[in-house]
């Protein structure tokens, strides 16, 4: 009885943490600079992973695919700032992150006015937690 109590609290508990946002994402298009906007704001008290991890030791690194398109070809690859880069106990080694709000810049050549897809691949931790890798995919509209 207790242990099936004590699973039941526990499986509550994983759903309403799990289910919790802590990632908002904005998506843009730049005219000026030709350039896909992707912005994350991060809830205080987590971070989201840098698409260059130095090791591969556990948590996924954040990943942007941009679906194929005969209106538009991506040029080069998908920028980010300087990340932070310190040890961390849970993954026993140095990891790059970002905390607070971070922004990744992908060049793009548009033929004509069309319409952006791709997905986002992301993981977040906290110092106690991480949440399982999540998939957005998202959609912008260019008027070029």
């Amino acid at each position: 009885m207790l242990k099936t109590l004590i699973f039941l609290l526990f499986t509550l508990v994983s759903t309403l943490l799990f289910s919790q946002e802590k990632v908002k994402w904005i998506y843009s298009f730049n005219s000026e600079s030709s350039t896909v906007q992707i912005n994350a704001i991060i809830d205080e008290g987590w971070h989201l992973y840098s698409q260059y991890l130095d090791n591969e030791i556990g948590p996924v690194p954040t990943s942007i695919t941009f679906k194929e398109s005969r209106d538009y070809f991506i040029v080069g690859n998908t920028i980010e700032p300087e990340s932070i880069k310190e040890y961390d106990e849970n993954f026993e080694g140095e990891l790059n992150f970002f905390k607070g709000e971070v922004t990744f810049i992908q060049k793009i050549k548009v033929k004509k006015y069309t319409t952006v897809k791709g997905v986002v691949t992301f993981m977040v931790c906290n110092d106690s937690m991480c949440l399982p890798p999540k998939d957005i995919e998202f959609t912008i509209k260019i008027n070029k």
